[in-house]
């Protein structure tokens, strides 16, 4: 049987402060999700100004990440590369620039993802997010 470090949630709180705390101050209206290894939704922070769709892509761009085991934007280039057929990949979405997946000692415990300004500026929240959690 193999042991895995899982989050807790003072993990989600430390990490949803830290992207916040990166929104705020980069005055980025962001939503900003967390979710675990399985996808599963933890937080969900809709910041000030948000669009309210980022509601939905910000979760989905986390699944992504968690599920697949790296970024997001991966399969963004993946696509624009000319592999659409990965268009059909089931219960995948989100598959856009932004999900971070969590990894610690190999394992990935879940991701975040982030929706509402250029998708490298959530990727940057994303992973000052995660910073805090390695940082503890």
């Amino acid at each position: 049987m193999i042991n895995r470090p899982c989050l807790e949630f003072a993990d989600v709180k430390r990490m949803a402060a830290a992207a916040e705390a990166e929104a705020v101050a980069n005055r980025w209206a962001v939503t900003i999700a967390i979710v675990d290894a399985g996808g599963h939704l933890l937080s969900l922070q809709r910041l000030d100004g948000a669009a309210p769709i980022a509601a939905q892509i910000a979760p989905a761009k986390a699944r992504t990440a968690a599920i697949g085991q790296r970024e997001s934007r991966i399969y963004e280039e993946m696509i624009n590369n000319g592999r659409v057929s990965f268009l059909s990949a089931p219960d995948v979405a989100g598959l856009l620039e932004g999900g971070v997946p969590i990894i610690i000692d190999g394992h990935c415990l879940g991701a975040i993802g982030v929706s509402g300004v250029k998708s490298s500026e959530d990727a940057q929240i994303a992973r000052a997010g995660i910073a805090a959690l390695t940082a503890a």
